[in-house]
């Protein structure tokens, strides 16, 4: 998915709240955090750990998969959508995607 550049503020405050839970997503697939963080590679980490998840049949990692792929869309909203209320979009994406580390662990 490609998401257009984002205001500075708007990519550290990205940086700032989800930097930390970039290596608790990476290691529910095995993989190691980007070392380089855009909003990209950070929407991309997310759903390709959401594509690993979903394909389970495991319910709790269908679940997890199903807010990652939440938190991927206001996290792609917060991104894009101008005039759109970033605070509260990264906010309900930082909780989507503490809520699949914590349904999938």
């Amino acid at each position: 998915m490609a998401v257009q550049t984002a205001p500075v503020d708007t990519f550290t405050a990205l940086d700032t709240c989800f930097t930390a839970d970039l290596a608790d997503l990476a290691a529910l697939i095995g993989s190691e955090p980007p070392r380089d963080l855009t909003p990209n590679r950070f929407i991309d980490l997310g759903e390709e750990v959401r594509d690993v998840l979903a394909s389970s049949s495991l319910g709790n990692f269908q679940d997890a998969g199903d807010d990652l792929d939440s938190a991927a869309t206001y996290l792609t909203d917060a991104l894009t959508e101008p005039g759109a209320d970033q605070p509260a979009l990264l906010a309900r994406a930082r909780t989507h995607l503490r809520d699949a580390i914590e349904t999938a662990s």
